[in-house]
């Protein structure tokens, strides 16, 4: 496939160089939007512009929707405003909702207002809900029918529906609106024309409410093996569906942005082409740290007016330490991490991850703790003059350090991700480098605190 791709660039590109538009439109018409969406982002702003010059209106909003956002900003700036009209107007609402949240509120407005009333109503609608929410992510076009109707009649609706996309169920609803469940299409196709909907009802469909978070609508997918479902407002009034090609998206999202909170960035670096953006996230980030590595060298240097010989000696180990004490809480935020972002309930009560994970960084503890006085008396028996620096205890004081400071970076490995999540934090961060520089710190810390109280 990769190969594919690359052979595709190269004869758009030679399309592009001898001007043959004819040519690259019959190309392209042969493409799928996602392959088109992948070389646009690898060309320059004018060949871009030669590009939309000569895709169809559906296909171009297929790929502007499926460009990264960062490019999509820098193509908004190559297209004329008939066309991002035109293009807005072949997306599906959901995606022209996404579409123009990334607008300024001038140039959204503006777009709005030159769509039809019903369609910017509805895409509103969809824009007031928080993105990151069920309802900022469902598609507000479906089937419903009411209670009383009819097999037939339903299969009609269906009939002279105008929706592009596929669906799974016709949703059923009272007089007030007011959802009650929904009938799977293969029980339409397999039923009596005169049968009542409302005996076909499935009682206990599975919905969510439109503000429910994203990651919790994804648990809900992934636990119940949902293909689609139905959204509720807080009055249990139907008002859209989300279906799994959504949730794909979601789980990417979500995926990543964990990742750029444990990394120590942010998902706003992506947002930009500046390198100065992506530079500020960073330093955001990585300034804190500064700081905190500063508060380390603070700690060594206290220690340092006590006794120089066991100073030199122990500062020897102290990257050991901060290293490995602090592999030790992130491996254990990591695993908490996952699990509370799964939704699974094992991973949601503290008091069982508890039970299972102190007995692992017991375990962990305790063997770094020996193999770590191992490696400290072999090296001070081999470098150090033993009637100076008191090598037993100070081994002894290494060997010791390593336990505790692994015990208690893993505890603060498990304790702030629940904390951070109870607090409205995303608990990603407790992985990130801001924690890992605190357990740094508190393990040099105790380090030296028991090597100067054990070896003098």
């Amino acid at each position: 496939m990769l190969d594919e791709q690359k052979q595709l660039l190269q004869q758009i590109l030679v399309l592009l160089g001898v001007d043959k538009p004819e040519a690259l439109s019959r190309l392209l018409g042969e493409q799928r939007a996602s392959d088109i969406a992948e070389i646009v982002e690898l060309l320059d702003n004018e060949q871009r512009r030669a590009i939309f010059d000569v895709l169809d209106k559906s296909v171009s909003a297929e790929v502007l929707e499926k460009v990264d956002e960062a490019r999509r900003a820098e193509i908004f700036e190559l297209l004329k405003d008939d066309e991002v009209k035109n293009i807005v107007s072949e997306l599906d609402l959901d995606d022209a909702a996404d579409l123009l949240a990334e607008l300024s509120d001038a140039e959204s407005r503006e777009l709005l207002k030159s769509i039809a009333p019903a369609e910017s109503a509805k895409i509103k609608k969809l824009m007031s809900y928080s993105e990151d929410s069920a309802g900022g992510i469902m598609d507000p076009v479906l089937i419903s029918v009411p209670e009383n109707a009819t097999v037939a009649e339903a299969i009609s609706k269906i009939r002279a529906a105008e929706i592009d996309e596929d669906f799974f169920s016709v949703y059923v609803v009272d007089k007030t609106g007011r959802f009650l469940g929904d009938v799977r299409i293969r029980l339409l196709l397999t039923s009596p024309e005169n049968t009542k909907i409302s005996s076909l009802i499935d009682p206990d469909t599975i919905y969510v409410t439109a503000d429910a978070d994203q990651e919790e609508v994804r648990n809900i997918f992934s636990k119940n093996d949902l293909i689609v479902a139905p959204v509720l407002d807080k009055n249990h009034k139907l008002i859209g569906r989300i279906t799994a090609d959504r949730i794909i998206e979601v789980a990417e999202e979500e995926a990543a942005e964990d990742i750029y909170a444990m990394a120590g960035t942010d998902a706003d670096e992506l947002d930009k082409i500046s390198v100065f953006h992506a530079a500020r996230v960073r330093m955001t980030w990585l300034l804190p740290c500064l700081i905190g590595t500063g508060v380390t060298a603070l700690v060594m240097m206290f220690f340092e007016h006590n006794n120089r010989l066991i100073y030199v000696a122990a500062v020897a180990f102290v990257p050991m330490i901060a290293a490995i004490s602090g592999n030790a809480g992130l491996q254990t935020s990591a695993i908490v991490v996952s699990g509370l972002a799964t939704g699974h309930l094992v991973a949601l009560k503290l008091s069982q991850v508890f039970n299972r994970e102190v007995r692992i960084a017991l375990l962990v503890a305790l063997s770094c703790g020996i193999l770590g006085g191992l490696a400290c008396a072999v090296l001070l028996n081999s470098k150090a003059p033993s009637e100076n620096i008191a090598p037993m205890r100070l081994i002894f004081a290494f060997g010791t350090a390593m336990f505790s400071a692994i015990m208690v970076s893993t505890t603060l490995g498990l304790f702030l991700p629940f904390l951070f999540r109870r607090i409205g934090i995303d608990p990603a961060i407790s992985a990130g480098p801001l924690v890992t520089t605190a357990n740094d710190s508190i393990s040099v810390a105790i380090y030296m605190t028991l090597t100067l109280l054990l070896v003098q």
